[in-house]
């Protein structure tokens, strides 16, 4: 895709449905022909892809591949209209830079120590339990998303920021939408507005009732001048939100569609149950609920594989498929859940590392092992051909997954 003179010819490739639906596909033919190749995105931007492991690893800590866009870049830059409320949201620490990244995390990290998610272990526990029970006395044909994944990842996320129950289910909306390729801008628009208003009126409210949560700490940090703004604050609660349950939930339904499309490797973890931590690495690489990193720009001419990448550029990190990647992993679109999958790019790597990782492990190991000795009999309600994915180039989530319970 470039030529000798360094020039970039145009993209040829499109992600489109094909891609949503096969993404491993995808990335696994780039790997062998192109893997650093400029794309084009649902929403018509060009971008540069990297797929293999080895590319997407180092790429991840470059500090030359920027987040900040606002500070180095002006709208002249965008190939696309930038929806002031949409970034006013998307200027979290995920989307900063040092020294301001660094500020915002310090904040953060104390509540997703291994110890302090630890602690959370019987409150999940309970939640799962609680979301098991009311299955076992509901149909025996269900809808695992709905039933399971989505409202076990949203309240174990939402108790722990301090969000009320009766809001949640508005969420699973707002996220949907935001994540979506094939949203509207005026719907992207809306649901931007409709969640900063929210987060708005919750702080107010934590403000004048604080409680034992995350928000309130955060609340009292920014009150208390510890570098905290009012729009990081409200920034911070949209990412800790989505990103939160967008990823669980995504990892439970495709990692119990994995099992269930791999009843060798299903038996065998129910038979062994202390396989269940070498498990979840295993469906975090093998699952990957995100296809790519979020994206990031370069500062200056940068050569990954033997592309240079101008300056200026956009660049999306496919750590879906540097998890399947063979030069690294042996046998990699095996599914191996005694497999030592340690060195995947889950949770990505570099300073944006995903801090809510102890969580997601934690989440994991006991929905998987709660879930299968519970529901012995649990498959497919229909064929795995007949699955549609959502139409979003970062998530790769099930619109929805219908099993039998019994």
């Amino acid at each position: 895709m470039v030529d000798a003179g360094g020039t970039l010819s145009a993209a040829t490739e499109r992600l489109g449905d094909s891609f949503f639906q096969d993404p491993q596909g995808f990335f696994a033919r780039l790997r062998s022909s192109a893997p650093v190749t400029p794309v084009i995105t649902p929403e018509g931007v060009q971008v540069w892809l990297v797929t293999r492991y080895e590319d997407v690893r180092a790429a991840l800590a470059d500090p030359r591949l920027a987040k900040d866009w606002v500070t180095h870049m002006t709208p002249e830059d965008f190939d696309i209209n930038v929806d002031p409320v949409q970034a006013f949201l998307d200027q979290h620490m995920l989307n900063l830079d040092p020294p301001d990244h660094t500020r915002l995390r310090h904040l953060v990290v104390k509540a997703f120590t291994p110890r302090r998610v630890a602690a959370l272990r019987p409150r999940i526990s309970d939640i799962t339990d609680e979301r098991l029970d009311a299955m076992a006395n509901g149909p025996a044909e269900t809808d695992l998303i709905e039933v399971f994944a989505f409202p076990l990842s949203v309240t174990v996320i939402c108790e722990l920021i301090g969000i009320p129950v009766g809001d949640r289910q508005a969420f699973r909306k707002w996220s949907e939408t935001l994540l979506s390729s094939r949203g509207t801008r005026e719907e992207s628009r809306a649901t931007a507005v409709a969640m900063y208003e929210y987060f708005t009126r919750l702080v107010a409210e934590r403000r004048r009732s604080p409680a034992d949560d995350l928000l309130s700490a955060l609340i009292t940090a920014r009150d208390s001048g510890d570098s905290l703004s009012e729009h990081e604050l409200l920034s911070m609660m949209f990412l800790l939100l989505v990103a939160g349950h967008e990823t669980m939930l995504n990892l439970i339904a495709g990692g119990v569609l994995a099992l269930l499309t791999h009843p060798a490797e299903l038996n065998r973890l129910r038979d062994d149950p202390a396989l269940l931590p070498s498990a979840v690495e295993e469906l975090l690489r093998y699952a990957n609920p995100l296809n790519h990193a979020t994206e990031r720009f370069t500062l200056e001419p940068v050569t990954i594989g033997d592309v240079v990448i101008p300056a200026g550029e956009w660049v999306m990190l496919a750590t879906a498929s540097a998890n399947r990647d063979p030069s690294r992993f042996t046998d990699a679109d095996r599914l191996d859940v005694g497999r030592d999958a340690s060195g995947h790019v889950g949770f990505g790597h570099g300073i944006h590392y995903c801090l809510g990782a102890p969580l997601a492990r934690l989440e994991g190991e006991i929905a998987f092992g709660s879930l299968l000795p519970r529901f012995p009999g649990l498959a497919l309600a229909m064929p795995e051909s007949s699955l549609r994915w959502r139409p979003s180039s970062l998530i790769h989530g099930l619109e929805n997954l219908p099993v039998r319970l019994r």
